[in-house]
Order: structure tokens, then sequence, then C-alpha cells
């Protein structure tokens, strides 16, 4: 079964130094349809205007992803860490028992454009963590490329959940399938672009929900960039 969430059906906020888009139910956002899906719990796509960001603030027992997509964010954490993402690179924060962070757009004339991924652990009270990668174009290009799963095999960030992310750049005829294992559930969200999620048309911002079924089928993109999610039920 394939259910689509189409991108003006999210939840909204205008924080004027912030604009957000919740496709799950996040701070004044509450929708008991959209709470989550499987284990993954948050993708809220932020905006954040030149010269502004997030403040220091914490997160406990939580796998955060933060995937840029255009601009650059600003991290720094209590655990030490500072950096820049930009796009084609991807964060992981682990934060296990407790960890303060704050994500800044210093750039004076560019909005920092990016999704925010909250994953629920396997474990609680595990130890802070942190990791930052990038993946280029090639390695993404027509294919779905894994960028987070619990062993980090090929490369991937380590996450602590039992879910597996997967990066894909689609264009004309590039196509890419990626098999569903029996009683997993698969989340495709488009980042940009429009493409064809097993058949069915999608653009920037759509999602694709898909229980028992046992692929997923990426095909037909027009500038298209979109994320796999393998989750637990």
């Amino acid at each position: 079964m394939i259910t689509i969430r189409k991108s003006e059906s999210r939840g909204y906020a205008d924080h004027g130094w912030l604009r957000s888009y919740h496709s799950f139910s996040f701070a004044d956002y509450h929708d008991p349809a959209f709470m989550g899906f499987g284990n993954l719990r948050v993708i809220n796509e932020d905006r954040i205007a030149p010269g502004t960001g997030f403040g220091t603030h914490g997160h406990r027992d939580m796998e955060i992803v933060s995937y840029v997509l255009d601009g650059a964010l600003a991290h720094k954490d209590s655990m030490g860490h500072g950096a820049a993402i930009t796009p084609g690179e991807v964060q992981r924060m682990s934060a296990g028992t407790g960890v303060l962070h704050s994500e800044f757009n210093h750039a004076t004339d560019r909005e920092t454009h990016f999704l925010q991924i909250w994953i629920l652990p396997s474990d609680r009270g595990i130890a802070p963590g942190y990791e930052q990668k990038r993946f280029c174009d090639a390695d993404k290009r027509g294919r779905l490329r894994l960028v987070a799963s619990p062993d980090g095999r090929d490369g991937a960030l380590t996450i602590h959940a039992d879910a597996a992310i997967h990066a894909g750049l689609f264009d004309g005829d590039e196509a890419a399938t990626l098999p569903v294992a029996p009683g997993r559930l698969a989340y495709v969200h488009v980042a940009r672009g429009e493409v064809e999620v097993n058949g069915r048309a999608l653009a920037a911002g759509d999602a694709a929900m898909l229980r028992d079924e046992a692929r997923v089928e990426i095909a037909r993109g027009r500038g298209a960039e979109v994320l796999v999610f393998d989750l637990a039920r």
C-alpha cells in the first residue's frame, strides 16, 4: 500500500527568521494522523534567514540527521564539535543522555535550506555522539546512495537506530530500485524537483509512505533529489 502526502498538506510555521514545513506533528503543529512513520519521527524542511538561527538548546534520546540543500549550517555543540555543513554533507548527532547545540546561518545574503530529521534510537541513554560526511553528487547520480545505516557500511554515517537512509539524484531516464524486506516500511521524501515513485508522480515536498511493498522504484526524474528511508515498524 502506498500513501501519498502532498507538500501543501504539511504543517507550516513562519517565525520571520525561520520558515518551516513539518511532515509530522511538531511544536505547535499537531495532527494525530501524522505523528511519525515507523521510527521516523520528524522531517522538517527549514529555511533560515541570513544572520539568524537556532540558539543553544537541548535534546535527549534521539538520532538527529541534518541534510543541507542550499547555503551553510553552522553547528556547535556541548561535545566540543563546531563545523559548517554545506550541500553534499550529512550530519548525524546522537543526543543520547543529553546534548546542547546551536545551528546558525552566518551568511549575510543567503538563506540556509535544510532538512532536519529525527529518528527514534534503538536504545535510550547512549553516550552522545557526532559524525559528518560528504557524499558527492556523482555517487548519488541515478542511484540511491546509502548515507546512514546502523552498521555504517559502504562509508555511510553510523546511526543508532533501526533505519537506513539513501539519497539520490534523478533526471531523465535515470532510475533506481531499492528492495524492501518483509515487515519493513519505506518512506520517500522529495527534497526538490519532480519524480515518479512506484509509478506515482511526486513533486518537491511530497512524500510517499510504503507499507507491505516489496520495493521502492524511482524513475522519470526532473531535477529530482530524493531521500529514501528503510524503517522499522
